[in-house]
Parts: C-alpha cells; structure tokens; sequence
C-alpha cells in the first residue's frame, strides 16, 4: 500500500505553518516528523505502521530535505547523485553510476525543491540567473543550472567525504601503493611545492587532504570556493570565496584571497582547485617563500596539466617564457590520479618539473 504525497503536501504545509511547536521549535527534522504525524492524523490518513512510518518520512523529506533524493543521499556509499529532469536520476556509488527508480513528479518539483533549499542560504536562482551553487549541512556541495541553460533542471549533489582517509586506508583501495605513499610523504615534509591533478571525480581533493595531514604543524591557508578541504592540518586557516550579490556587487575572488593569504604569515599556501588568472599569485608565492604550497587543477596528466597551468597565466597576461618559468620554478611535483571504467581510483604517476634550455622538462619520479 501507498499513499501519494503530491495532493497532501500542500495540505500539510499549511497545518505545519500554524503548528504551535513548529512555530516554537523551528524546522529540526525530529520536530517536523511529529508535526507531520499530527497534520497527518488531523487529515484523517489512515494507514499500516510500516506505512504511516514511509509516509512522514517522505513528507518530512519533500517539505524539508530534498525530497526524493534524500533516501539516496542516507546511504553512505552513495558519493554524488545528479539529476537530469525529473526521471532521470542517476548516483555514484562505490565509483560506478546507476540509474535509480527515484524520481521527482516533475520538472518543475525540481525546481520547487531546489529554490527552497537555497532560500535560507541567500543563493540567488531564477529566470536572470538561471545557476547556482551552494554548501549544504554536512558539506554537501550542491550544483544547479536551469532551462534555457540546460535542456531541463539539472541538479548535481556531491558528498565530501568527513573524514580523510589514511595511507593504509589509500593502499587497500588501490589507490596509492605503499611505495608510492613513501614518495609522495617525503615530498611533502621537505617541502616540495605540488599540484594534484585528474580527471573530474578523480579523487583529486582527497589524495590533497591526505597530503596536507603530512605538513605537521606548519601554518596552513587554504582558499576554496567551497569547504572541501575540512581541517586537513592542525594549524589550518580557511579562506573562501563568496559570489556577487543580485545587483553584481561584492564578489571575493580566488584572487584576492591568495593576495589576502600572504599578509597572514601562511608557511603554505593551497588553494582547491585553480581555475583561471590567480594561478599567477599562486606560482608567485611558491616563488617568494612559501614552499611546499599546494593545488589541484583539472588535466588528464602531467604533461597536459602543465599546459593548462601555463594557458592561465597566459591569460593573466603573463609573456609565454615567463608563464613557462613561473610553472616550472613554482611547482617541484605534479601527482596524477585517474579513475578507471571499473570506478577504482588509482595514482597513475608522480612526474618532477625542471627548466632545461628555456622549457619546461617532465621528469617521472615514481611510475605504477
């Protein structure tokens, strides 16, 4: 037996929205569940225990959480769920995508649920500016883009996993070997500067956070647009990025906070992920005193990685043999993961940079 949510959901907010403890309380889940069991009763619903259970806990779930997604994302094994329309739903789990039987009602549900999460949050999404990101509780990192954008409502969730993994913990996944883990240690502790690189989903973030747990008590700046790299060292200050306001003011830029970090007397500097011109303030610093710095940067391997990173400072404004010497005396490693078709996650080299007669030379230093 069950019970569609869709014609009692509009009946249940509205008696939620007069509940006396709801109005006392505030919107915790175990409040609602009980305001939503009262609604329920009021309504006349009747139904079986296990029935009754499944039904306060969708509504709780579509007039709170996420909806239909909010089953998927309380199975730990699930990393990211993406949503393409209302019926298309797929999730990754234990590195592999699979089509999964929950959906929304429709599109626009979708886009019901999404604005209501982001409401609270102040994140602008709407017909003028039709995308958007956001950090959830408990670090869901949450991606949103709108028709005409999007053929339909595209939603991408991604976990960060809350606890960084161990080198043991890397080994028996098979994804850095012993051997491997014993190279890239001894890097980190001589402070050589390095930027991890790899495909999307990868593993990128979590073979950094593994790396800057090795720091010891080194004082640590870390610039992100979103909170990925939690208290990856003991001595860590973060540092965040925050986007224009509705009327295009306001904006703080990876950047800027790289500009900031210096004035903050950081023994390392990392920044998640570079992207575009504040590569250039980030080699300058690895160049000017802050060994042992760090970043990631989307490349399918070394060579390709050190292409990307000379394009950005091109971009900067940098002449073509300055960005190729500002990468290659700026960054002593790169480290390179990959993800197969089988979903494993594995290091696929460590490569030393050098400058040799006016180009930059990629040396390997540890190979699978």
């Amino acid at each position: 037996m069950a019970i569609a949510t869709a014609g009692l959901r509009p009946r249940i907010a509205a008696r939620l929205a007069d509940d006396a403890e709801v109005l006392t309380a505030g919107a915790d889940r175990d409040v609602l569940r009980r305001a939503v069991a009262r609604a329920l009763a009021t309504e006349g619903v009747v139904a079986p225990p296990e029935v009754w259970a499944q039904l306060v806990r969708d509504l709780v779930d579509d007039l709170a959480g996420l909806g239909p997604l909010e089953a998927l994302l309380r199975d730990p094994d699930v990393t990211e769920v993406m949503v393409t329309g209302a019926d298309v739903v797929h999730v990754e789990r234990a590195g592999r995508l699979e089509r999964v039987a929950r959906t929304f009602e429709s599109d626009a549900d979708v886009v019901r649920v999404v604005a209501r999460i982001l409401g609270p949050l102040g994140v602008r999404l709407d017909r003028a500016h039709p995308f958007a990101d956001a950090v959830l509780a408990g670090g869901l990192r949450l991606h949103v883009i709108l028709p005409p954008l999007a053929e339909r409502p595209t939603l991408t969730l991604r976990r960060v996993p809350p606890v960084v993994p161990t080198w043991d913990d890397l080994a028996a996944a098979g994804t850095v070997p012993a051997d491997a883990a014993a190279v890239l240690v001894e890097a980190v502790r001589s402070r050589r500067s390095l930027a991890v690189c790899g495909r999307a989903g990868a593993g990128k973030t979590t073979l950094l956070a593994r790396l800057l747990a090795e720091v010891g008590d080194d004082r640590v700046v870390v610039i992100e647009d979103a909170p990925e790299l939690a208290h990856p060292a003991p001595h860590t200050v973060h540092l965040r990025t925050r986007a224009a306001t509705a009327e295009g003011v306001g904006e703080v830029t990876v950047a800027t906070l790289v500009r900031n970090a210096l004035r903050m007397r950081p023994d390392r500097i990392v920044v998640g992920e570079v992207r575009g011109v504040e590569v250039v303030d980030l080699l300058q610093a690895m160049n000017t005193g802050h060994a042992g710095s760090a970043t990631t940067v989307h490349a399918n391997g070394p060579e390709e990685a050190v292409v990307r990173l000379e394009g950005m400072a091109l971009l900067a404004g940098l002449p073509h043999a300055a960005a190729g010497a500002q990468v290659a005396t700026a960054l002593d490693l790169v480290v390179a993961i990959d993800r197969d078709r089988t979903g494993m996650r594995r290091l696929t080299g460590v490569t030393e940079l050098r400058r040799e007669r006016g180009r930059t030379v990629t040396v390997p230093r540890w190979r699978p």
